[in-house]
Protein backbone atom coordinates (compact mmCIF):
# COMPACT_ATOMS: atom_id res chain seq x y z
CA UNK A 1 0.00 0.00 0.00
CA UNK A 2 1.39 3.54 -0.84
CA UNK A 3 2.03 5.69 2.00
CA UNK A 4 -0.21 7.52 3.83
CA UNK A 5 0.19 11.13 3.64
CA UNK A 6 -1.43 14.32 4.96
CA UNK A 7 -3.88 15.91 2.79
CA UNK A 8 -3.91 19.88 2.71
CA UNK A 9 -7.23 19.83 1.92
CA UNK A 10 -7.84 17.97 5.16
CA UNK A 11 -6.61 21.22 7.09
CA UNK A 12 -9.16 23.40 8.96
CA UNK A 13 -7.32 26.86 9.33
CA UNK A 14 -6.33 26.30 13.62
CA UNK A 15 -2.97 25.18 13.73
CA UNK A 16 -2.89 23.28 17.10
CA UNK A 17 -5.78 21.26 15.37
CA UNK A 18 -4.21 21.05 12.11
CA UNK A 19 -0.55 19.88 13.42
CA UNK A 20 -2.45 17.17 15.85
CA UNK A 21 -4.05 15.73 12.54
CA UNK A 22 -1.14 16.03 10.71
CA UNK A 23 0.93 14.27 13.37
CA UNK A 24 -2.31 11.30 14.15
CA UNK A 25 -1.77 10.76 9.85
CA UNK A 26 1.63 10.48 10.07
CA UNK A 27 1.95 7.74 13.34
CA UNK A 28 -0.85 5.87 11.32
CA UNK A 29 0.84 5.85 8.23
CA UNK A 30 4.39 4.48 10.43
CA UNK A 31 2.38 1.84 12.19
CA UNK A 32 0.62 0.32 8.80
CA UNK A 33 4.32 0.32 7.18
CA UNK A 34 5.44 -1.59 10.24
CA UNK A 35 2.62 -3.94 9.92
CA UNK A 36 3.00 -4.63 6.28
CA UNK A 37 7.17 -4.85 6.30
CA UNK A 38 8.31 -6.33 9.73
CA UNK A 39 7.73 -9.68 10.54
CA UNK A 40 7.64 -9.57 14.36
CA UNK A 41 6.32 -5.65 15.02
CA UNK A 42 3.92 -7.06 17.48
CA UNK A 43 6.05 -5.52 20.57
CA UNK A 44 6.78 -2.41 18.76
CA UNK A 45 3.64 -2.22 17.39
CA UNK A 46 2.02 -2.27 20.49
CA UNK A 47 4.11 0.73 21.84
CA UNK A 48 2.91 2.45 18.67
CA UNK A 49 -0.88 1.71 19.19
CA UNK A 50 -0.51 2.70 23.22
CA UNK A 51 0.78 6.18 21.86
CA UNK A 52 -1.54 6.72 19.27
CA UNK A 53 -4.43 6.07 21.84
CA UNK A 54 -2.89 8.79 23.89
CA UNK A 55 -1.86 10.95 21.37
CA UNK A 56 -6.09 10.61 20.23
CA UNK A 57 -7.31 11.68 23.29
CA UNK A 58 -4.98 14.53 24.19
CA UNK A 59 -5.88 15.96 20.94
CA UNK A 60 -10.15 15.16 21.71
CA UNK A 61 -9.02 17.40 24.70
CA UNK A 62 -7.26 20.66 22.63
CA UNK A 63 -9.88 20.61 20.26
CA UNK A 64 -12.93 20.81 22.52
CA UNK A 65 -10.84 23.68 24.78
CA UNK A 66 -10.50 25.02 21.48
CA UNK A 67 -14.33 24.68 20.45
CA UNK A 68 -15.12 26.03 23.86
CA UNK A 69 -13.03 29.49 23.37
CA UNK A 70 -14.63 29.93 20.04
CA UNK A 71 -18.53 29.13 21.72
CA UNK A 72 -18.76 26.65 18.98
CA UNK A 73 -22.55 26.15 18.67
CA UNK A 74 -22.02 22.22 18.00
CA UNK A 75 -19.76 21.74 20.48
CA UNK A 76 -22.24 19.09 23.08
CA UNK A 77 -22.83 17.10 20.14
CA UNK A 78 -19.10 17.36 18.40
CA UNK A 79 -17.98 15.74 21.98
CA UNK A 80 -20.87 13.75 22.08
CA UNK A 81 -19.24 11.98 18.92
CA UNK A 82 -15.57 11.98 20.43
CA UNK A 83 -16.78 10.27 23.84
CA UNK A 84 -18.68 7.63 21.69
CA UNK A 85 -15.69 7.34 19.43
CA UNK A 86 -13.54 7.12 22.72
CA UNK A 87 -16.22 4.47 24.93
CA UNK A 88 -17.04 2.11 22.07
CA UNK A 89 -15.53 2.40 18.79
CA UNK A 90 -11.79 2.43 20.38
CA UNK A 91 -12.88 -0.04 23.20
CA UNK A 92 -14.21 -2.40 20.67
CA UNK A 93 -11.17 -2.62 18.62
CA UNK A 94 -8.67 -2.76 21.31
CA UNK A 95 -10.52 -5.54 22.73
CA UNK A 96 -10.50 -7.30 19.38
CA UNK A 97 -6.17 -6.56 19.29
CA UNK A 98 -5.99 -7.85 22.93
CA UNK A 99 -8.13 -11.40 21.40
CA UNK A 100 -5.92 -12.01 18.46
CA UNK A 101 -2.44 -11.52 20.55
CA UNK A 102 -2.28 -8.09 17.26
CA UNK A 103 -2.43 -10.45 14.86
CA UNK A 104 -1.92 -8.72 11.54
CA UNK A 105 -5.35 -9.12 10.39
CA UNK A 106 -6.90 -7.32 13.62
CA UNK A 107 -4.17 -4.37 13.69
CA UNK A 108 -5.16 -3.81 10.26
CA UNK A 109 -8.58 -3.16 11.15
CA UNK A 110 -7.55 -0.62 14.00
CA UNK A 111 -5.52 1.09 11.86
CA UNK A 112 -8.05 1.03 8.89
CA UNK A 113 -10.82 2.01 10.52
CA UNK A 114 -8.89 4.82 12.94
CA UNK A 115 -7.77 6.24 9.32
CA UNK A 116 -11.62 5.79 7.95
CA UNK A 117 -12.50 7.82 11.33
CA UNK A 118 -10.43 10.09 11.76
CA UNK A 119 -10.46 11.14 7.70
CA UNK A 120 -14.45 11.08 7.81
CA UNK A 121 -14.52 13.03 10.68
CA UNK A 122 -12.02 15.90 9.91
CA UNK A 123 -13.88 16.36 6.57
CA UNK A 124 -17.14 16.48 8.03
CA UNK A 125 -17.64 17.79 11.70
CA UNK A 126 -14.18 19.25 12.27
CA UNK A 127 -14.34 21.71 9.12
CA UNK A 128 -17.37 22.67 10.54
CA UNK A 129 -15.78 24.09 13.22
CA UNK A 130 -14.15 27.39 10.86
CA UNK A 131 -16.84 26.64 8.34
CA UNK A 132 -18.99 30.04 7.90
CA UNK A 133 -22.30 28.48 8.12
CA UNK A 134 -21.21 27.61 11.47
CA UNK A 135 -22.58 30.69 12.72
CA UNK A 136 -25.40 30.81 10.56
CA UNK A 137 -28.11 28.87 10.13
CA UNK A 138 -27.83 25.85 8.68
CA UNK A 139 -29.59 23.22 6.05
CA UNK A 140 -33.23 22.10 7.18
CA UNK A 141 -35.21 19.56 5.90
CA UNK A 142 -38.74 21.66 7.45
CA UNK A 143 -38.61 24.62 4.90
CA UNK A 144 -38.12 22.34 2.13
CA UNK A 145 -39.65 19.38 0.37
CA UNK A 146 -38.43 16.29 1.51
CA UNK A 147 -36.46 15.70 -1.45
CA UNK A 148 -34.65 19.21 -1.87
CA UNK A 149 -33.67 18.80 1.27
CA UNK A 150 -32.10 15.52 0.65
CA UNK A 151 -30.47 16.92 -2.71
CA UNK A 152 -28.85 19.80 -0.57
CA UNK A 153 -27.84 17.89 2.33
CA UNK A 154 -26.08 14.87 0.36
CA UNK A 155 -24.77 16.89 -2.12
CA UNK A 156 -22.72 19.28 0.62
CA UNK A 157 -21.16 16.26 2.04
CA UNK A 158 -19.85 14.44 -0.78
CA UNK A 159 -18.43 17.75 -1.79
CA UNK A 160 -17.08 18.03 1.77
CA UNK A 161 -15.34 14.32 1.91
CA UNK A 162 -14.46 14.16 -1.70
CA UNK A 163 -14.93 17.59 -3.24
CA UNK A 164 -17.19 15.78 -5.92
CA UNK A 165 -20.26 17.51 -7.69
CA UNK A 166 -23.22 15.21 -7.32
CA UNK A 167 -25.86 14.93 -9.99
CA UNK A 168 -29.18 13.93 -9.24
CA UNK A 169 -30.28 11.63 -12.22
CA UNK A 170 -33.41 9.82 -10.56
CA UNK A 171 -35.49 11.00 -7.73
CA UNK A 172 -37.41 7.59 -7.47
CA UNK A 173 -34.71 4.97 -7.24
CA UNK A 174 -36.47 0.90 -7.63
CA UNK A 175 -33.48 -0.50 -5.78
CA UNK A 176 -32.33 -1.75 -9.49
CA UNK A 177 -28.62 -3.71 -9.48
CA UNK A 178 -26.28 -0.50 -9.83
CA UNK A 179 -23.30 -2.63 -8.36
CA UNK A 180 -23.57 -0.88 -5.08
CA UNK A 181 -20.83 -3.13 -3.18
CA UNK A 182 -20.80 -0.74 -0.13
CA UNK A 183 -23.94 -0.45 1.98
CA UNK A 184 -24.83 1.26 5.03
CA UNK A 185 -27.85 1.92 7.03
CA UNK A 186 -28.20 4.00 9.89
CA UNK A 187 -30.69 4.15 12.36
CA UNK A 188 -31.65 7.42 14.61
CA UNK A 189 -33.83 7.68 17.51
CA UNK A 190 -35.68 11.62 17.32
CA UNK A 191 -35.73 13.82 20.96
CA UNK A 192 -39.20 13.84 19.28
CA UNK A 193 -40.96 10.25 19.27
CA UNK A 194 -39.98 10.02 15.52
CA UNK A 195 -37.52 6.64 14.29
CA UNK A 196 -35.26 7.78 11.29
CA UNK A 197 -32.88 5.21 8.69
CA UNK A 198 -31.25 6.67 6.64
CA UNK A 199 -29.54 3.80 3.56
CA UNK A 200 -26.44 5.38 1.62
CA UNK A 201 -24.98 2.66 -1.18
CA UNK A 202 -22.14 3.55 -3.81
CA UNK A 203 -20.21 1.82 -6.07
CA UNK A 204 -16.64 0.47 -5.03
CA UNK A 205 -15.07 2.36 -7.33
CA UNK A 206 -16.57 5.26 -6.07
CA UNK A 207 -15.49 4.79 -2.58
CA UNK A 208 -12.27 3.64 -3.15
CA UNK A 209 -11.07 6.07 -6.22
CA UNK A 210 -12.89 9.29 -3.46
CA UNK A 211 -10.11 7.58 -0.85
CA UNK A 212 -7.24 7.35 -3.15
CA UNK A 213 -7.80 11.36 -4.21
CA UNK A 214 -7.43 11.85 -0.26
CA UNK A 215 -4.51 10.28 0.67
CA UNK A 216 -2.44 10.09 -2.66
CA UNK A 217 -2.57 6.13 -3.26
CA UNK A 218 -2.10 5.12 -6.68
CA UNK A 219 -1.76 1.39 -6.81
CA UNK A 220 -3.99 -0.07 -3.40
CA UNK A 221 -1.85 -3.06 -2.63
CA UNK A 222 -3.46 -3.76 0.92
CA UNK A 223 -6.91 -4.22 0.10
CA UNK A 224 -8.30 -5.36 3.35
CA UNK A 225 -7.19 -2.13 4.71
CA UNK A 226 -8.34 0.18 1.93
CA UNK A 227 -11.61 -2.00 2.67
CA UNK A 228 -11.78 -0.72 6.22
CA UNK A 229 -10.53 2.71 5.53
CA UNK A 230 -13.32 2.91 2.71
CA UNK A 231 -16.32 1.79 4.85
CA UNK A 232 -15.27 3.56 7.60
CA UNK A 233 -15.65 6.78 5.54
CA UNK A 234 -19.02 5.83 4.17
CA UNK A 235 -20.59 5.99 7.80
CA UNK A 236 -19.55 9.01 8.26
CA UNK A 237 -20.57 10.46 5.41
CA UNK A 238 -24.29 9.05 5.62
CA UNK A 239 -23.68 10.44 9.22
CA UNK A 240 -23.10 13.76 8.30
CA UNK A 241 -25.70 13.61 5.88
CA UNK A 242 -28.14 13.15 8.70
CA UNK A 243 -26.54 16.01 10.45
CA UNK A 244 -27.37 18.47 7.48
CA UNK A 245 -30.94 16.64 6.53
CA UNK A 246 -31.98 16.91 10.17
CA UNK A 247 -30.41 20.46 11.09
CA UNK A 248 -32.84 21.34 14.24
CA UNK A 249 -33.38 18.50 15.83
CA UNK A 250 -32.22 16.59 18.55
CA UNK A 251 -31.40 12.89 17.55
CA UNK A 252 -29.27 10.30 18.70
CA UNK A 253 -27.54 7.30 16.59
CA UNK A 254 -29.20 3.93 17.80
CA UNK A 255 -27.71 1.51 15.20
CA UNK A 256 -25.41 1.14 12.39
CA UNK A 257 -25.27 -1.34 9.58
CA UNK A 258 -23.37 -2.68 6.99
CA UNK A 259 -25.58 -4.78 4.83
CA UNK A 260 -25.40 -7.61 2.10
CA UNK A 261 -26.43 -7.77 -0.91
CA UNK A 262 -29.53 -9.35 0.11
CA UNK A 263 -29.95 -7.06 2.98
CA UNK A 264 -30.27 -4.57 0.55
CA UNK A 265 -32.60 -5.41 -1.79
CA UNK A 266 -34.68 -6.90 0.97
CA UNK A 267 -34.46 -3.60 2.33
CA UNK A 268 -36.56 -2.28 -1.02
CA UNK A 269 -39.29 -4.31 0.16
CA UNK A 270 -40.20 -1.75 2.87
CA UNK A 271 -41.46 1.89 2.41
CA UNK A 272 -38.65 4.57 1.52
CA UNK A 273 -40.38 7.73 1.27
CA UNK A 274 -37.17 9.41 -0.33
CA UNK A 275 -34.86 7.18 -2.38
CA UNK A 276 -32.21 9.30 -4.82
CA UNK A 277 -29.89 8.04 -7.44
CA UNK A 278 -26.66 10.04 -7.74
CA UNK A 279 -23.79 10.77 -10.36
CA UNK A 280 -20.44 11.72 -9.53
CA UNK A 281 -17.22 11.53 -12.05
CA UNK A 282 -16.25 8.31 -10.10
CA UNK A 283 -19.49 6.60 -9.67
CA UNK A 284 -22.97 6.15 -8.78
CA UNK A 285 -24.55 6.32 -5.24
CA UNK A 286 -28.28 5.98 -3.79
CA UNK A 287 -29.40 7.72 -0.60
CA UNK A 288 -32.71 6.65 0.82
CA UNK A 289 -34.80 7.87 4.35
CA UNK A 290 -37.58 7.02 5.81
CA UNK A 291 -39.12 8.17 9.33
CA UNK A 292 -42.25 7.32 11.64
CA UNK A 293 -43.90 8.50 14.36
CA UNK A 294 -43.34 5.28 17.76
CA UNK A 295 -46.78 5.02 19.20
CA UNK A 296 -46.80 4.67 22.94
CA UNK A 297 -47.98 1.68 24.72
CA UNK A 298 -51.34 3.02 25.48
CA UNK A 299 -51.66 4.70 21.84
CA UNK A 300 -51.31 0.69 20.36
CA UNK A 301 -53.13 -0.70 22.66
CA UNK A 302 -56.42 1.90 21.50
CA UNK A 303 -55.28 1.65 17.60
CA UNK A 304 -55.86 -2.29 18.39
CA UNK A 305 -58.88 -2.60 19.84
CA UNK A 306 -61.87 -3.27 17.12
Amino acid sequence: MDKVVWNERLNIGVEVVDKAHAKLFQVVGNLIELVENEENYQKACKRGLAFLEDYTMKHFLEEEAYMRSVNYRGYDRHKEIHDTFRDQTLVSLKKSLELSDYSQIATERFLGVLLGWLTGHIMTEDQEITAEKSSASGYSSFSQTETAAAVEAVGQAVKNVFGLHAELIDDHYDGRNMGMEYRCRLSYNMDNGEKVQLLLAAEKKLIRRGVGMLFGFSAMQNAALVEEVSLEILKQLLNYMNKQYNEGKDYHLSKEELLTSDEFRSDFMTRYSCCLLFETRLGYFVFCSRKWKVKKRKERANSERP
